[in-house]
């Protein structure tokens, strides 16, 4: 019962924003002069309508789940991960180097996974370096590090990594032992999905059921008692910041070894800012961020079909992303625990 009452509460802001999102749709689509009820019906056809909206829709689930549960981990440890975005990239980055720079042999996939994922750890735990040994805050470190990240694909891309016919700034195309097995034969879903949804349970059980878990939540909660209780602190923020660079690394290298199949600029549309957005609208729990990924592919699969069918540009979606979250801020409180779980939080031991 304990676990159903997690989801239900997991799932509630969710199930608001998808319900003022149906709302905010007809009321835009309206200001700008398009049919309501057109623009609503191509938002859910274009998104979960068919099989290949679906699909789409699953693919681009699993960097934003993966992305969010960074922030996720991270706000819930006290750190102030605003960097997904950057180490997202430079995990894409580490992948592409692995699959077009070493040849190709079985199981190359694998390693490729494994660079982005550790990729991403590096690149965070400069900022938790960066932190702890002088002083600079995380928020700062890690949103310039964003920058940096695309700049250095933009130079990889055109430089070290470019395709050997020198026609595109992009690298070449992955060989078939580097990309990603698909889950279902002739269908574009692979097994980045699979992972995110491990993912899900993994980083719930660790926060809620394992020992170092305490001790994040506890550093997260407050770090003060923390340290008096003799825990590690500045040992399980690098912990901290390292996973949660992992987990934004690793949706990187599934969005080149899975969908894209080579690196180029601009690969990733903001997932690692969205990913902010994900983690807070799910209250920041592993179950909450599940439906919020799923909600945010969702409005993204959904706008180019609004657009076609409809008549509404694809940039309306954005807004709507933008509006719902606030709306839902305003109405539930869960959705917006605040960057770091509140004092009232109760931090259990874990069960044996």
């Amino acid at each position: 019962m304990n676990a159903v009452r997690v989801w239900l509460r997991a799932a509630a802001p969710a199930a608001a924003a998808v319900g003022l999102a149906v709302v905010l749709t007809a009321a835009m689509s309206a200001i700008v002069g398009a049919n309501p009820v057109q623009a609503v019906g191509a938002l859910v056809s274009g998104s979960v309508g068919s099989g290949a909206s679906l699909a789409a829709t699953l693919l681009r689930t699993s960097p934003l789940l993966l992305a969010g549960l960074a922030v996720m981990l991270a706000f819930r440890s006290g750190v102030f991960n605003i960097g997904a975005e950057g180490q997202l990239l430079v995990g894409a980055l580490a992948a592409t180097a692995i699959a077009t720079r070493t040849g190709t042999w079985a199981g190359q996939a694998v390693l490729v996974l494994l660079a982005g994922a550790a990729a991403g750890a590096l690149w965070a735990g400069f900022a938790a370096w960066l932190r702890e040994r002088r002083g600079v805050n995380e928020v700062i470190t890690t949103i310039l590090l964003n920058f940096v990240a695309l700049y250095l694909v933009s130079y990889a891309v055109d430089g070290p990594l470019k395709e050997q016919s020198g026609a595109y700034p992009q690298s070449d195309a992955f060989p078939a032992t580097a990309e990603l097995w698909r889950l279902v034969p002739g269908s574009r879903l692979h097994v980045g999905l699979a992972i995110g949804v491990v993912a899900v349970f993994g980083v719930g059980g660790l926060l809620s059921r394992a020992s170092v878990g305490l001790r994040l939540r506890s550093a997260g909660l407050n770090p003060n008692a923390a340290r008096l209780a003799g825990f590690p602190v500045r040992r399980d923020l690098f912990l901290a910041f390292a996973l949660s660079g992992a987990l934004a690394g690793l949706a990187g290298a599934i969005e080149v070894a899975g969908v894209t199949g080579r690196l180029y600029e601009r690969i990733s549309p903001g997932y690692g800012y969205t990913a902010i957005a994900i983690a807070l609208l799910g209250g920041l729990r592993s179950g909450g961020v599940l439906l919020a990924a799923v909600f945010f592919a969702a409005l993204g699969t959904g706008a180019s079909a609004m657009e076609r069918t409809a008549g509404v540009s694809a940039v309306l979606a954005v807004a709507i992303q933008g509006a719902t979250l606030l709306a839902v801020a305003m109405i539930s409180r869960t959705s917006w625990t605040g960057f770091v779980p509140s004092s009232s939080e109760k931090v259990e031991a874990p069960r044996a």
